[in-house]
């Protein structure tokens, strides 16, 4: 019966939101590569961070249009002398969409499960010693150490109703034993606060969404009514719809000539910059590029120039930007133009002679993303570019979720794989440190398999540092130091480049000065504007 409930409520939200209006609804519909993960536990990817965002919400948000963070189901904030300690007092006018009020005991149930299921970037809380609720309006984190990006991962602790939750256990009994912590339920349904309610939810195909009618800030009238976010489209499909006025975004994953085909015809083109960089990453753990002399001859042979080439859109607009090393341009602790990465075939073949491997008996696996067209141009164009040096390589195709399963254990993972790696919260940190500290290997963001103690080192200290300054500083070393052991090519610095129709106006995405240094928060439906009904 708790379960038709539930079910009877979120049908009850999207009936009012059909049948309140006396106009005609407006249908925001867009896309993004599968699968679209509920789970906020389980979230990583840039479709999951879309349905977080709109689903769920945070004690902090990013600054619209520059850096720092603030307070949102947080009223405010405080730190001890030690910055180990921090207190959050919360808003009292937060329901979540069951009905229920936001309380602190909802932030500490939210972070324990997060820690204890352990999946998605649950690893960003592992500072985290305790959190407790000191009153209903009042939450006390505890962490294990200093840790200066710590604000900054509440980005990505979105807060669940705990009392849903817990009546949604499988295998579990209350509190008493929280059995799959709501695993299944939430695979399913939803237990946020958020701008949006869910109606349905297909994670290879399609999630429709309608807007929350008692959400504690109200979603303004010009907001989409409902959205359809679709999964998987093939860029011949969206190029139709779009043309046809029957989509509104795309993703992030047209190609090229698609999305200046598109905007010949009319299509705006948003984009998202200073967030994300393009990685071609090498397994470490096996030959050839357990040797870093090896890696640094693959390195200098890749053609930076027509890499950034290869994705220009117009004369304005382009996908990629140069890249200076392991952090986007802007960000603390990016290199100079100075550090421009360039292709050198004399430096490379320097390098691979003095490779312990024979040149002649390399076979470079090269993979990439199935889902990712782009990619596969990348792959050839890295082919071509081994030619150059005598290096022999084979591409391969790879599914994504074969791509994922594959590089949990070094032995199974290609020797170069190719991904996009976003911030996840803004900050230096939550990009290097899932992607190169030995304690992190073995996800998406982390195919290189780095074991290096020097970079742990580093990391670490960045991690305490609490002087933007010094903090800065250790970054530009790390970085500097990562360019030099070469684990991964820096290809480009990427601009996520997503067509639309004239009926959506989204300005975190065509505004600089309304822009999110977090990539996908520029995603919130609640701030974008529909011009008519369909």
């Amino acid at each position: 019966m708790k379960f038709k409930r539930h079910l009877f409520a979120a049908g009850l939200i999207a009936a009012t939101a059909m049948a309140t209006p006396v106009f005609a609804e407006t249908v925001l519909r867009l896309d993004e590569s599968p699968t679209g993960e509920l789970d906020p536990a389980k979230a990583s990817d840039y479709a999951d961070s879309i349905l977080m965002y709109n689903l769920y919400d945070t004690l902090v948000i990013p600054n619209e249009g520059q850096p720092g963070f603030q307070p949102f189901l947080a009223t405010d904030w405080t730190v001890s002398d030690d910055g180990k300690t921090y207190t959050f007092k919360l808003r009292d006018d937060v329901t979540f969409q069951s009905g229920n009020p936001l309380t602190a005991d909802d932030i500490v149930f939210s972070l324990d499960r997060m820690k204890a299921i352990g999946q998605g970037l649950s690893y960003l809380f592992d500072v985290v010693d305790s959190a407790s609720a000191t009153d209903p309006q009042t939450v006390v984190f505890t962490l294990k150490q200093a840790n200066a990006p710590f604000v900054s991962t509440l980005v990505r602790l979105p807060i669940l109703d705990e009392k849903t939750v817990l009546e949604q256990l499988d295998g579990g009994n209350g509190t008493d034993d929280m059995g799959d912590w709501g695993q299944a339920w939430l695979s399913e349904h939803t237990a946020g606060s958020g701008a949006y309610a869910l109606t349905s939810h297909n994670p290879q195909e399609e999630t429709e969404m309608v807007k929350n009618p008692d959400y504690f800030l109200g979603v303004p009238a010009a907001a989409p009514d409902r959205v359809r976010f679709r999964y998987g489209l093939e860029a011949a499909t969206v190029r139709t719809l779009i043309a046809q006025g029957e989509h509104d975004i795309s993703s992030q994953w047209l190609p090229p000539e698609v999305l200046k085909s598109l905007a010949d015809d009319g299509a705006q083109l948003l984009q998202e910059k200073g967030t994300t960089e393009f990685y071609i990453k090498m397994n470490t753990a096996k030959a050839p590029f357990d040797d870093p002399e090896c890696r640094l001859a693959m390195a200098y042979a890749f053609d930076y120039d027509t890499g950034v080439k290869m994705v220009s859109i117009t004369d304005e607009v382009s996908q990629g930007s140069p890249s200076t090393g392991a952090l986007p341009v802007g960000m603390m602790g990016a290199l100079g133009d100075d550090h421009v990465m360039k292709q050198d075939l004399e430096k490379a073949k320097e390098h691979l002679a003095a490779c312990q491997y024979p040149a002649s008996d390399i076979n470079v696996d090269l993979s990439w993303i199935g889902e990712v067209p782009l990619e596969e141009r990348f792959a050839l164009l890295m082919q071509a570019n081994l030619s150059q040096i005598g290096i022999k390589s084979t591409i391969r195709k790879v599914p994504w979720a074969l791509f994922t399963e594959q590089v949990t254990k070094p032995e199974n993972t290609p020797d170069i794989s190719q991904v996009f790696v976003n911030t996840i919260t803004g900050d230096p940190d939550t990009l290097l440190y899932p992607m190169y500290a030995s304690s992190a290997e073995g996800t998406w963001m982390s195919p290189e398999h780095l074991n290096d103690p020097k970079v742990d080192e580093m990391l670490e200290t960045g991690r305490v540092e609490s002087d933007p300054e010094k903090r800065t500083a250790i970054y530009k070393e790390l970085n500097e130091y990562l360019v030099s052991i070469a684990p991964t090519i820096y290809a480009q610095d990427q601009t996520p480049v997503f067509a639309a129709s004239d009926r959506v106006s989204v300005p975190a995405l065509s505004d600089p000065s309304r822009a999110y240094a977090l990539a996908g928060f520029g995603f919130n439906f609640r701030m974008m504007e529909m011009k008519d009904a369909q």
